[in-house]
């Protein structure tokens, strides 16, 4: 076997010498992320939302542990898929994220040609807090409560309307849970996002929303909205006078809203590890949980690799409510 000449050898070890410095200068910069740069958390619905409040919660108190500010950016727009877009074709660096719901793993099912691949474009960091929808109508609707709801829409299949916060969204997914569970019929109407929603559904423009708590709750407080149920099996402790799923003899009905934190997917894993310790931080701050607790709330730390099988698990989930509430978006 011919042996290199040593110019070519001494031409590999200067390869080799650049690849060492490129690597360590790359390490570096990762241990020494964020350096003071701005870090952008994408929001995909409204201000106002539930996942924008639980967005500006986190961004409040993370800033300041990882050394940079964090800028909360309102996207939205077709249940959440413009903002996830814009976020996978971020540079996988740690200064672009993404703060989601569990909407987020409907949209394949929904959305045929989506511009991303939710599980493989995205990496999970953690999921940040759970917290229950509540329905709500307008106290002018004369609903004393959900079963007479059901019952004006099964002797009028097809005539009332129920919002939501976009196709696809977690309002939109408890709906539906609901109308199959108590087999009834309506009209979807999707919003821009929660506010437009919840200003629709005061009017009496639309019959109802499953509405984010953290979002329903001072209108509820103030007598603008009626709570008829919460969307979720048990009840939840900011509104424990108001009847769960389970209560109301619709277990089936019962969803789970959760809010997340993604990055695109091959951000360098000692960035994707300080995010996540920075936000178990954050998740165990007493303040927070208080302010949680009063929105209704839960803190739902997870470490990354529980959190992908989770969204594996619950995108297959989401699949099959969809195929059984017949839902297609053209």
């Amino acid at each position: 076997m011919q042996r290199p000449s040593h110019a070519r050898r001494t031409s590999l070890r200067v390869l080799a010498a650049a690849a060492m410095l490129t690597a360590g200068a790359s390490a570096q910069a990762q241990g020494n992320w964020p350096q003071g740069t701005p870090i952008r958390f994408v929001v995909p619905f409204t201000a106002g939302s539930g996942t924008d409040v639980v967005a500006r919660s986190i961004a409040d108190k993370l800033g300041p542990i990882l050394g940079a500010q964090i800028v909360v950016e309102n996207k939205p727009g077709a249940g959440g898929t413009l903002g996830a877009a814009q976020v996978a074709k971020a540079p996988a660096d740690g200064y672009t994220l993404l703060i989601h719901s569990s909407g987020h793993l409907v949209n394949p099912s929904i959305y045929p040609n989506l511009p991303y691949d939710t599980l493989k474009d995205f990496e999970g960091i953690t999921p940040l807090a759970s917290l229950p929808n509540v329905l709500v109508v307008s106290p002018s609707a004369g609903f004393k409560n959900l079963g007479d709801l059901i019952a004006k829409a099964k002797a009028e299949p097809g005539k009332l309307f129920y919002a939501s916060a976009g196709n696809g969204s977690a309002t939109h997914m408890n709906a539906e849970q609901f109308r199959v569970a108590s087999g009834i019929e309506a009209v979807h109407v999707p919003f821009r996002g929660t506010p437009e929603a919840i200003t629709e559904t005061i009017a009496g423009r639309t019959t109802w929303f499953f509405a984010p708590l953290v979002s329903a709750l001072p209108m509820i407080k103030d007598g603008k909205l009626q709570a008829l149920a919460v969307g979720t099996a048990a009840r939840s402790a900011a509104l424990p006078d108001v009847p769960s799923m389970t209560d109301s003899n619709l277990p089936a009905a019962a969803y789970t809203f959760w809010v997340g934190l993604f990055a695109p997917a091959k951000t360098p894993q000692p960035v994707a590890d300080k995010i996540h310790a920075g936000v178990l931080k954050v998740l165990e701050m007493p303040d927070i949980k208080t302010r949680f607790a009063n929105l209704g709330a839960t803190p739902m730390p997870m470490d990354q690799k529980a959190f992908e099988k989770y969204l594996a698990d619950e995108t297959k989930s989401a699949s099959r409510l969809v195929k059984a509430a017949g839902i297609k978006i053209e």
